[in-house]
């Protein structure tokens, strides 16, 4: 009997603790307000901010990353390097992906990944990366294309406020 007793206590030790590792200790010193204030942030909003609750362990995979794409400079790629055979497109990250194709008026080929991820209409919204069969395109070719892609999404833009 006394080893039962033993037992039973020594498990609920062990779930006890294990429970106390889940939550997020507050400082005592923190200044909390009642609910409804400014400064009240439950314990459950602490857990899910700081992603220290041992459910985010199931939950890490089902987040999906989402960007909000500018159409401007969305249509403006997609028309700028029309000559490349469009490979993957995903909308929902910003991402083109061509296959090697031959501008008109040269003779070498290039492969273009395009990202797009920023909803701005600004050149820091625009990431180009050219490739040729050899390697790495050169940084004025690269320079040529982003210069090309914003000019189209601009005139695009100034297209669409006259409608």
């Amino acid at each position: 009997m006394q080893k039962i007793w033993f037992i039973q206590i020594i498990t609920v030790m062990a779930v006890a603790a294990t429970l106390s590792g889940c939550g997020v200790a507050t400082p005592s010193n923190a200044v909390t307000g009642p609910p409804g204030s400014d400064n009240f942030t439950s314990q459950r909003d602490r857990n899910r901010s700081s992603g220290t609750t041992i459910w985010d362990a199931f939950n890490s995979g089902n987040r999906e990353q989402t960007v909000a794409v500018n159409k401007y400079l969305w249509s403006a790629s997609l028309e700028v390097l029309s000559f490349l055979p469009v490979e993957s497109v995903d909308p929902f990250t910003g991402v083109i992906v061509t296959g090697f194709g031959t501008p008109p008026g040269s003779g070498r080929a290039y492969r273009a990944t395009i990202l797009i991820d920023d909803p701005a209409l600004a050149a820091r919204s625009l990431n180009v990366s050219l490739q040729t069969r050899n390697g790495p395109a050169s940084a004025s070719a690269v320079q040529a294309v982003e210069n090309a892609i914003l000019s189209r999404a601009r005139q695009l833009r100034i297209a669409d406020d006259a409608l």
